[in-house]
């Protein structure tokens, strides 16, 4: 079989870019699709417990997606001691509580490993808890840091 020189031009890039497709990264999901994949998956993981969901609330998100960029930029899945005070001061919140992970390829597998430990799973389904913020952020490296931030008012 024979090839004009269009031809072959044209198989080359179909190759490179089913390559690409084939190897990219499951990390590859936008970080808004992400996002909106922990909310919808931590709202259905509060409703089999019983639970309201959680609304998006823009303060509480502010301070996520501070989160994960902190972590994103130092490399460090860590929680910050005295944050928790300071959200909800700046959010004018009665409690907040907070979940991260590190490297998860969707927002559902985060939430999935999240359930599956017992103190995050806690901090899923508090009867308390109105309002959620999520932050996702990648490093220089391509890992992908999520920050989940949960606040309540009385």
């Amino acid at each position: 079989m024979s090839f004009t020189p269009t031809a072959a031009v044209r198989l080359l890039a179909l190759v490179a870019v089913l390559t690409v497709i084939s190897i990219a990264p499951a990390s590859a999901v936008s970080t808004s699709t992400y996002e909106k994949q922990v909310v919808q998956a931590t709202n259905s993981y509060r409703a089999a417990q019983g639970k309201v969901a959680v609304k998006l609330q823009k303060c509480v998100d502010r301070w996520a997606n501070g989160q994960a960029t902190w972590m994103a930029k130092h490399k460090s899945l860590a929680h910050r001691n005295g944050r928790l005070l300071k959200i909800m001061k700046d959010c004018h919140l009665t409690g907040a509580s907070e979940n991260i992970a590190w490297n998860y390829s969707t927002g559902r597998k985060a939430v999935a490993a999240w359930a599956a430990s017992p103190g995050h799973a806690t901090n899923m389904r508090a009867s308390s808890m109105r309002y959620i913020g999520v932050g996702v952020a990648r490093a220089s490296n391509g890992e992908v840091y999520v920050a989940q931030v949960f606040g309540t008012r009385k």
